[in-house]
């Protein structure tokens, strides 16, 4: 990156009223909201194609109150919502702007469906741990490629936005006041655009390893399995301009990604009463804990592995489930009509596996382990399982941000003309890996993203 450039000494190549750093899940909300409120919008992604955190992701959107829930029957509330978050994280994520987002959620997820064209629907086969109620909307195959290729059909449709690739941000252009007047980004040369507002949509620092290991160090060293193009640009250029940032030790980890294959393996066969061992045999913890906190735990055991046990009534549950079917095609799932046959295909000491599946079927009827899980199920043959290992999905914490999305000083003043959301900003999740509730980092890109977008579209038509 370069350093900031100074608005007075910049000759400018373009000129819009909102540019958009960043072409993923945020960044195309935020690009559909703006230019919904009349702005025009020039949208810059770095790579040749469309590739973060958004598309690698089940989709899965939590919103509390939606007309999905009201017509399934299911009671909630964004305050209950809220509660299931600041429980997961002990209350370490900023308490209003949890709120906020979750009182935000059901019309991002009814304005996503009814403006932007997406084909939401509301599962409610499973139930992830620490929601306390169905809140969970995704597309026909549950798969973020999915939901990123409904948003890019809605953005190369709607009047008013302009999407360029291969274009990386460079540089933020500032004035006088410290408020950002444009940005500096690298297409066949450098090129300073003039905007009356700024959106840093740019995701989080995952890929960047040096940032990883300065404030994540417990997962450093393990698999990467989000965007290459994560790597901090939004949060370095933030702290240019003087921003405060946020439990920058929050990430996003999952305890299942099958290996070597580099498929994820859905949580949910573990949610629905499956248990994780270790090359040994053994189980090692509270599944419970969450797919997030869960990586860490497995990143522990022998060779980084763990192995996914369950049987044929949850690999029918999690077979709507894209990602599963290509573990099954992979042939990285393994099955088999008896746990001794199960354990010899997994390579597995067999007489360790059907002891921890004794005693495992002990806690069930005992209604808890061990480890003080609860959710237990019964598992009858044929059994299944599946190799793991635990990875780094996207980063959780970043550039502080106000209920309008902008970014905000460390003495809680706003730098004039400058947005953040998703990876970029701080999400809802707290410090650590453990306080990631499922959904979150969509509930925070997706939500303010179209906070970001309504208003610096809305302050662009008022200024025209």
């Amino acid at each position: 990156m370069m350093p900031i450039e100074r608005a007075e000494k910049v000759h400018w190549d373009l000129e819009t009223d909102v540019v958009v750093v960043g072409a993923g899940g945020c960044g195309m909300v935020a690009a559909l909201a703006a230019a919904q409120a009349g702005a025009q919008v020039l949208l810059v992604e770095k790579t040749a194609r469309i590739s973060g955190s958004t598309s690698l992701s089940t989709s899965m959107i939590p919103a509390a109150g939606t007309r999905f829930q009201k017509q399934a029957g299911i009671d909630d509330t964004p305050e209950i919502m809220a509660q299931d978050i600041l429980t997961k994280n002990k209350h370490t994520s900023d308490e209003a702007m949890t709120r906020c987002l979750c009182a935000q959620s059901a019309e991002l997820v009814e304005w996503l469906g009814d403006y932007a064209g997406i084909k939401l629907h509301l599962p409610t086969d499973f139930l992830y741990s620490g929601h306390t109620r169905h809140r969970m909307h995704t597309t026909d195959h549950r798969t973020g490629a999915e939901l990123v290729e409904q948003l890019t059909a809605a953005v190369r449709r709607t009047p008013g936005i302009e999407l360029v690739f291969n274009a990386p941000i460079r540089s933020l252009v500032a004035d006088e006041s410290g408020g950002v007047e444009g940005v500096v980004v690298e297409t066949e040369q450098l090129e300073r655009v003039k905007a009356r507002k700024t959106i840093l949509a740019t995701s989080g620092f995952g890929a960047n390893k040096e940032m990883v290991a300065r404030y994540c160090p417990d997962i450093a060293g393990a698999l990467y399995f989000g965007g290459e193009g994560n790597t901090g640009e939004g949060i370095l250029l933030g702290l240019e301009m003087g921003a405060a940032v946020e439990n920058m030790e929050a990430y996003q980890g999952h305890g299942s990604v099958a290996f070597p294959h580099g498929m994820l393996v859905t949580w949910v066969v573990l949610v629905n009463g499956g248990f994780m061992v270790n090359k040994e045999g053994r189980r090692f913890g509270d599944e419970m804990l969450g797919y997030s906190g869960f990586a860490v735990y497995v990143n522990r055991q022998t060779d980084s592995v763990g192995f996914d046990i369950y049987d044929e009534r949850i690999h029918k549950s999690v077979m709507p489930f894209a990602d599963y079917q290509d573990c099954i095609n992979a042939q990285a799932m393994k099955h088999a009509d008896t746990m001794e046959g199960l354990a010899d295909a997994l390579h597995l000491p067999a007489a360790a596996l059907c002891k921890t599946l004794e005693d495992y079927h002990v806690a069930v009827d005992r209604g808890r382990d061990e480890f003080g899980r609860m959710e237990l199920a019964r598992l009858t043959p044929p059994y299944y399982g599946i190799q793991v290992t635990g990875a780094l999905f996207h980063t959780q914490g970043g550039l502080k941000v106000d209920a309008r999305a902008r970014v905000l000083r460390p003495d809680g003043s706003a730098i004039p003309n400058l947005y953040a959301g998703g990876g970029t900003a701080v999400g809802v999740s707290g410090r650590g890996a453990n306080g990631y509730l499922a959904g979150n980092g969509l509930l925070a890109a997706l939500v303010l993203g179209k906070l970001a977008g309504d208003d610096a579209g809305r302050a662009c038509k008022n200024q025209m």
